[in-house]
């Protein structure tokens, strides 16, 4: 994600720079072909930039913000910072605390859709103080910038509630095939699907497509199922899809897809997996 809006910035006519020192030859090589530029340091980086946007996994949020914190006041220099990665409010207003003990800007960001390339739009929503003025900055022809009001962690809220769905619905369609597999059912149900709910027999069978992301899915339905929490509703259905995910971490970016029925083996193979003892 990160270097594909940062590639789409750079045609945009914008500069775009990140620290790529400890980063994977993967990611190293994604950011070049991308045309981003291989800072030195977090200090140059700052030093440099107007505005410094977080895309990481969720897990790694707090870390950065910290890191990038540091960075500000050994620099002297204060960007705003965008945090655009899949936490919670309460997550996002720790890092905003973090940020804004700087005195640097903080605005609250949330990606909507896959990486943005040409003939597909990503959406960035922008909330809180200054986030407004951002918008005509970072929108391009694939990125779609939207500011929801001045609510510092509102676009931190809708990404949650969206991913919600679209993430966890995922998860718990695999989590019913396996459980069909694991009880001798699958074809009967597979069946009923196909008579009565078509849609739902498709996207169980295009489900596996998201092995490669799904160990960074974890941490998110993990922020997820504390965004419901902290509203004073059940958060179990969020926590459930993120110990899927974490059962297909081994997955983690490969280049093709594994088959569906690899991914239902996988999962109910895991050692979290085990036979209960049913009663006589």
């Amino acid at each position: 994600m990160g270097s594909a809006v940062g590639r789409s910035l750079i045609e945009h006519g914008l500069s775009v720079g990140a620290v790529l020192d400890a980063r994977s030859e993967r990611t190293v090589q994604r950011a070049k072909a991308a045309g981003i530029v291989d800072v030195p340091s977090l200090e140059a980086l700052v030093s440099t930039s107007e505005v410094v946007l977080s895309i990481v996994p969720p897990g790694s949020a707090l870390e950065v913000a910290g890191a990038l914190a540091g960075a500000m006041v050994a620099a002297g220099k204060r960007p705003t910072y965008v945090d655009a990665n899949a936490v919670s409010p309460a997550t996002a207003r720790l890092v905003a605390r973090t940020i804004e003990a700087t005195g640097a800007r903080y605005v609250d960001g949330g990606i909507v859709g896959g990486p943005p390339t040409v003939g597909r739009e990503t959406s960035l929503y922008l909330s809180g103080n200054g986030g407004e003025r951002l918008v005509d900055l970072l929108t391009t022809p694939e990125l779609r910038v939207v500011w929801i009001g001045s609510d510092p962690t509102a676009a931190s809220a809708l990404k949650m509630a969206y991913a919600a769905w679209s993430k966890g619905s995922t998860a718990l369609l695999l989590s019913i095939r396996a459980l069909a597999r694991h009880e001798g059912v699958e074809a009967a149900l597979l069946d009923q699907w196909r008579r009565t709910q078509s849609d739902v027999l498709s996207r169980s069978d295009e489900a596996s497509r998201v092995s490669s992301r799904a160990w960074r899915w974890s941490d998110e339905m993990d922020e997820i199922a504390r965004t419901f929490e902290d509203a004073g509703l059940p958060g179990g259905a969020a926590a459930a899809a993120a110990r899927l995910y974490q059962r297909m971490a081994c997955y983690k970016d490969v280049a093709v897809p594994p088959p569906l029925d690899d991914v239902i083996a996988t999962v109910l193979a895991a050692p979290h997996a085990a036979t209960r003892a049913r009663p006589a």
